[in-house]
């Protein structure tokens, strides 16, 4: 097939990045969220005040909120304006070390990995409950932290996130071994068992469906969490980690540490008393966590990495129809998407029917400010 290549339609106006925690940057580097502005009207708007109010910013530790060891605190900000929405607790190492002494205590000691696995699932699905309860209030903390429009936060991200959770709560008692045949009178079976601490790092473009996929599963099968949050984004996990504890998750279950790659995110990567770590950012920091891993006690290691993922359009492809696909594969969530449709590749007889569409959807986005209703594109979370 005869295609020509769109490597980036308007590069200047969208951008689309995959996450990281910076590990291999500075502090400065790493706190310091660029604020990207664009020649539009929009930009003018007063902001429009977002309808929660921010009521947890320690770190989560043994089922409480805590201070950072070193008393430190750091920015989060309004993307839309590049004011401080709340100082959050700055965890590092020290931090990590109680983090994972928690958890540790309540896999080896509490009651989380040996109750029966359909009481765990009741309270994954009280959490659920919770967070459906809540649905309007988290959409609302989301966007103003990350900037995403609110309409998506609240009708397709927190109810993806409730969904999500009750998915987890139903394989909790599903997890089976099997019995394996083997030559002679023996009798042989596997049995599958939670592997203990489960140290996870997640990114800041989808800071509550990351949550959703790296905890639900842990604690479905009964194993204790720290998580390092985002430090662009960290105020929805605390928010909904109170709601978790509020559904009779014991103490020091999961535990959420707020902080930097450099400090925080690496000093878990390479904790001797992490029995796994999952990772979702960029391919580079990926790296740096892999050899964390390998380099301290050789834990097994779980990456999702971004990428340059392709889109495709046949010359017998319904061109409208294509666009709007396109327009969605690359502008969604402001573009922040690890599987984004970043390449797009048109097939040269219809490459400039699709390139003179394409564009004007493109004009046609709606940005501007994401508690606003109808707006399509909000602010950039990171700039780089």
């Amino acid at each position: 097939m005869a295609a020509r290549r769109i490597s980036s339609l308007f590069s200047r106006t969208f951008l689309s990045s995959s996450p990281s925690s910076r590990f291999l940057h500075g502090r400065n580097s790493s706190w310091t969220r660029g604020i990207c502005r664009y020649g539009t009207a929009a930009a003018a708007e007063e902001p429009i005040a977002p309808p929660v109010q921010v009521n947890h910013t320690q770190l989560l530790i043994n089922g409480q909120f805590v201070d950072a060891a070193s008393g430190k605190t750091f920015p989060t900000l309004d993307p839309r304006t590049g004011e401080v929405i709340a100082y959050v607790a700055e965890g590092d190492a020290e931090d990590v070390n109680r983090a994972v002494a928690a958890a540790r205590k309540a896999f080896d000691e509490g009651p989380w990995p040996r109750m029966a696995a359909y009481e765990r699932s009741r309270i994954l699905l009280r959490f659920a409950d919770l967070i459906e309860k809540h649905n309007d209030e988290i959409a609302a903390l989301e966007t103003w932290d990350n900037g995403k429009p609110y309409e998506q936060a609240a009708l397709v991200e927190v109810p993806l996130l409730t969904r999500l959770i009750r998915y987890y709560a139903g394989w909790a008692d599903k997890i089976h071994g099997l019995t394996v045949p083997a030559d002679g009178p023996h009798h042989v079976h596997t049995l599958h068992e939670p592997i203990g601490v489960a140290g996870q790092i997640i990114p800041w473009n989808f800071p509550l469906l990351m949550y959703a996929w790296k905890v639900g599963p842990a604690l479905a099968c009964g194993n204790a969490v720290v998580l390092k949050t985002a430090e662009q984004t960290p105020l929805s996990a605390l928010f909904v980690t109170k709601l978790l504890y509020e559904a009779g998750l014991p103490s020091g279950v999961l535990n959420i540490v707020s902080g930097f790659g450099p400090t925080a995110g690496a000093a878990l990567a390479s904790h001797m008393d992490v029995d796994k770590l999952a990772f979702t950012g960029s391919t580079n920091t990926g790296k740096v966590v892999l050899e964390l891993g390998a380099k301290s006690n050789l834990k097994p290691v779980t990456l999702e990495l971004g990428g340059k993922s392709p889109f495709i359009i046949c010359e017998d492809a319904d061109v409208d129809q294509a666009v709007e696909l396109a327009h969605f594969a690359l502008f969604f969530n402001q573009g922040q998407c690890c599987c984004a449709g970043s390449r797009t590749f048109v097939h040269e007889r219809v490459y400039d029917e699709f390139v003179e569409k394409a564009k004007a959807r493109a004009l046609k986005r709606v940005v501007g400010d994401p508690f606003r209703k109808g707006v399509e594109q909000g602010p950039q979370v990171n700039c780089s």
